[in-house]
């Protein structure tokens, strides 16, 4: 079933909101966008933070909508509304309905939220469930994945309609498992409301997304994050950090901790660092509930937390340790320190660091290997805080033995005059650096002059498939970059 084949009893989709007294019709679409509605379609009023669907409930009308849901009466010619207290759940609701209540009858899905770690943690799910022989699904940072193939996302967590529509799909397609990342705007927002998560997972709490449209204070995220495990089944949660343990000690599901910290029913315990050419990464022992040597293809130690979150996900879904062994060793996050195969005595990586924080962070890891030289390619994006450019400038200098300047998403800004402003910042340090504004042959140079024990990481584009100039977007995955010059050497 696909978007624009399926239709329904408008009773079909009423009933999970216990509504009466309408006149049945067939429903073709579910839409919260009024520029979408299509004739005989039900359009869903949202509130949110920049507009309010109320408004726009007599232009969905004039396009067909045949059902118009609000919160209070709003004026639709020549269609029925009818009213619900809370719009946002109902749509949960609805799509879910429409789309034949996938994760109910079809697919299992797993819930991972939490500060730091999601889409790591997320990948080591489905890499560990995939090596079980459950083919899995992701939705996330990176995008929707399917069978390999990957569907950009606006939001880490998409509208409940689009969560339903991609359960769908993925259910249709095979998949046993769908590893989601619910955000805490997701959540709090009932993105993901109204179906049964397998297993939900807290990974660990810090300040974040917090002012502006996101939330007012700490207290409101922690409360969002907190959202999903209602929803769940069982959960796992990071003994070792109180605002985490804080929540899911009130969790109404069975939870399993790890963590360092001894009292954790999964343990880890002597982290050390692996480092062979074309793959850096971590080994721990598990100890507890479970008893196993880990090698995780992810570098940092903060990794082995999230290896801990996913060995205890699926610990909880019955996945053998064989299982977890084989995923974790080779786990790979689309353009998060991924590495790339290449024919010398070296590590080429990809990472969409694109600021200073996560640039630092990511060199800092890196450091921690004992890399020959490090060497770090990058540039900015134009049309952005000039100050960002310094920032990554300066981080570059201080952490890296080699810095290649080159481009990024230039936009409507001259390459030259991006580069010039990174240097601002480089300036501060004695760093080391080439400038090479073509982004291709600056990948060349560090193709062809890489050495025995070097660490190559190419920032800022990571996931990303074009580079933007201009207002055009050209085709640029790195990955085929590299396949491409190495082919022609």
């Amino acid at each position: 079933m696909g978007e624009g084949e399926l239709s329904m009893k408008l009773s079909q989709l009423a009933g999970p909101l216990g509504l009466r007294g309408f006149s049945e019709v067939e429903i073709t679409d579910i839409v919260y966008d009024s520029r979408k509605a299509v004739p005989g379609c039900l359009f869903v009023c949202l509130r949110g933070a920049a507009s309010d669907g109320h408004r726009y409930a007599k232009a969905a009308c004039e396009k067909g909508a045949a059902v118009i849901l609000a919160e209070e009466p709003v004026e639709a010619p020549g269609a029925q509304v009818l009213l619900a207290p809370d719009t946002k759940k109902a749509l949960a609701l609805v799509s879910a309905a429409f789309f034949g209540n996938p994760a109910e009858k079809d697919i299992k899905v797993v819930g991972i939220t939490g500060t730091k770690g999601k889409t790591s943690t997320a990948y080591m799910v489905q890499s560990i469930l995939e090596a079980a022989g459950h083919k899995t699904g992701i939705i996330g940072t990176v995008g929707v994945q399917i069978d390999g193939k990957v569907t950009q996302l606006d939001n880490t967590t998409p509208q409940s309609y689009e969560v339903q529509k991609y359960l769908r799909q993925m259910a249709d397609a095979g998949c046993a498992y769908c590893v989601m990342e619910a955000s805490s705007i997701g959540l709090r927002d009932y993105r993901v409301y109204g179906f049964p998560f397998e297993a939900g997972a807290f990974t660990n709490f810090s300040e974040d997304h917090i002012g502006g449209v996101e939330h007012k204070d700490m207290q409101e995220y922690l409360e969002s994050k907190a959202m999903l495990f209602p929803l769940c089944r069982q959960a796992a949660g990071n003994f070792d950090d109180p605002a985490v343990m804080g929540v899911l000690e009130k969790a109404p599901c069975p939870v399993l901790t790890f963590g360092f910290g001894e009292g954790a029913a999964l343990r880890a315990s002597g982290c050390e660092h692996l480092n062979r050419p074309g793959f850096l990464g971590i080994t721990f022992q598990v100890s507890g509930a479970l008893n196993f040597t880990a090698e995780v293809g992810l570098p940092g130690r903060f990794n082995a937390y999230n290896a801990l979150c996913a060995i205890a996900c699926c610990h909880m879904l019955g996945v053998p340790i064989e299982a977890m062994q084989e995923g974790l060793r080779q786990v790979k996050v689309k353009g998060r320190v991924e590495p790339v195969p290449v024919p010398g005595p070296y590590t080429l990586l990809l990472d969409y660091a694109h600021n200073a924080v996560a640039m630092e962070n990511l060199l800092t890891t890196l450091r921690e290997y004992d890399p020959k030289r490090l060497i770090c390619l990058f540039g900015a994006g134009g049309n952005r805080s000039r100050v960002r450019r310094y920032e990554m400038g300066e981080v570059s200098g201080k952490l890296a033995d080699l810095s290649v300047l080159t481009a990024d998403n230039s936009r409507d800004e001259d390459v030259l005059d991006i580069i010039k402003d990174i240097r601002i910042g480089m300036d501060k340090t004695d760093g080391k650096f080439i400038e090479i504004p073509d982004r291709r042959e600056a990948i060349k140079w560090c193709l062809e002059n890489a050495q025995e024990g070097d660490i190559v990481v190419l920032a800022g584009k990571g996931h990303e498939d074009y580079q933007e100039i201009k207002g055009k977007k050209y085709p640029f995955d790195e990955r085929v970059v590299i396949k491409e010059i190495l082919e022609n050497n």
